[in-house]
């Protein structure tokens, strides 16, 4: 089939699934019992199998098209905004899609999925997703050194499984032949650095992070002697260092430890730099803030501000500030709550490209690409016009971008523009955006962004 006509015939197919669907949503089905209600929802769990199934296929083509030259730099970002996905969705898909679709090569056939249990499965709809998580997580603890042979026994047991339990009952399976593979639990140094890994989950409302991970041996003995520093009645946490009664439990005490040793290690000044100054706390606020909270720490009938900014886009008390500010070095860029117009860079050292990075830490606060949540630690600078072109090293023409975002500027995969002092994207299909993620204040006056903006 050509392939103009293979665009026609899908896009009928997909226009009659849309119908049905449609159909089945208007029609009542209060009076078809619960046997049929039972059976419908077996089958509808089924469609949407299949569809996911069709979707990695599409994934897999989107990352290696075998009709083009290869992927653009750019589809990975339109994919996200198009589908309204967080572009860790996207990868995960493309991911997953590498190892249960088929492998193209420069010459010869096709090669077969990495995974040809799962991938046959997927495809005809026996599993879903929840059942593909469990066992590419049993796949993936399976010790280096387990033959070809082994892994694909553990496969097609795992699938097996899976087309007659749900997702938890594979999991406990996997768990049991994770038994088998490791009786003692001995790992190879291979298996332990690539099991290594600690995650910091959101920011709750409370102002608080839930972390979760696995540290390899070195770095607990580095945890355990934070946590033994911070015995009872030591290094309390409002920084007093006394024989006092100590309250706190033992998880919280080695809470404690780690944030001792963190903040002694940044404050060593042995960290290096970071994207042109030293490692530090980066913290975004206001004037009139800074000077809310000054008062409020003193007089509890002054409310206490919103809190600030980080450079990793992390809400940080006012009152945590004022702490923080009088015993560490920050930076700490304060900004006139009117015209935004830079007051004061508190710095170690004068350095241009700091107090450049400074201002662009608490105007964007993170990548400007509109959706990007990349925060500003993360983030390169990038001149408006582009330095190559004779553009101006003035913070006015320098705005934030993460690595990913940048490149696509620089290939003028996308592009940019200033308006009304922000950078604004478009990819040549839309109007430019500007992105509100790291200013919600601004989603809260209205339309943020009317139909006609001038740019300078």
């Amino acid at each position: 089939m050509i392939p103009a006509s293979a665009q026609e015939r899908f896009g009928v197919l997909l226009d009659q699934v849309d119908a049905a669907y449609q159909e089945m949503q208007l029609l009542s089905s209060d009076g078809v019992g619960n046997r049929f209600r039972v059976e419908m929802a077996e089958r509808l769990e089924t469609q949407e199998r299949l569809n996911r199934g069709l979707m990695y296929r599409v994934f897999g083509e989107v990352a290696d098209p075998p009709d083009e030259s290869g992927m653009l730099p750019e589809l990975p970002v339109r994919l996200s905004m198009r589908l309204r996905i967080p572009p860790r969705e996207v990868k995960r898909r493309m991911k997953l899609a590498g190892n249960i679709c088929g492998r193209r090569q420069l010459s010869g056939p096709p090669l077969s999925p990495l995974l040809p249990a799962v991938a046959d499965a997927v495809r005809s709809g026996r599993i879903g997703d929840d059942h593909v998580t469990a066992i590419t997580k049993v796949l993936k603890k399976l010790p280096s050194a387990t033959s070809a042979d082994d892994r694909t026994d553990v496969e097609t047991s795992l699938v097996r499984e899976a087309e007659r339990s749900d997702a938890d009952i594979v999991t406990v399976v996997g768990q049991r032949i994770d038994d088998l593979f490791n009786p003692d639990g001995h790992l190879d140094e291979a298996d332990r650095a690539q099991q290594r890994g600690v995650r910091l989950g959101p920011q709750r409302s409370d102002g608080l992070s839930r972390i979760s991970g696995v540290v390899d041996p070195e770095t607990r003995c580095y945890i355990e002697a934070c946590a033994a520093a911070v015995r009872p009645g030591r290094y309390l946490p409002d920084g007093s260092v006394a024989e006092l009664p100590d309250l706190r439990s033992v998880a919280q005490r080695c809470h404690d430890g780690i944030k001792l040793g963190l903040k002694l290690g940044i404050a060593s000044g042995e960290m290096g730099s970071h994207r042109g100054h030293p490692v530090t706390v980066i913290v975004r606020t206001t004037l009139a803030d800074l000077n809310q909270a000054a008062h409020a720490v003193n007089d509890p009938n002054v409310s206490m501000p919103s809190p600030a900014r980080t450079g990793g886009d992390t809400a940080l008390p006012m009152r945590d500030v004022i702490r923080m500010a009088s015993d560490a070095i920050h930076y700490l860029a304060v900004f006139d709550g009117h015209t935004e117009r830079p007051l004061y860079l508190g710095r170690q050292t004068r350095i241009a490209t700091t107090d450049q990075r400074m201002i662009c830490y608490a105007r964007d606060g993170g990548c400007t690409r509109p959706n990007c949540t990349a925060p500003g630690y993360h983030c390169e600078v990038h001149h408006d016009d582009e330095w190559g072109k004779g553009g101006r090293t003035d913070a006015d023409a320098l705005f934030f971008g993460c690595g990913p975002d940048h490149k696509l500027l620089t290939l003028g995969r996308m592009s940019a523009t200033v308006r009304s002092g922000r950078l604004a994207w478009t990819d040549g299909l839309s109007p430019p955006r500007i992105n509100r993620v790291h200013h919600p204040d601004e989603l809260l006056r209205g339309d943020p962004d009317p139909p006609n903006i001038e740019s300078r």
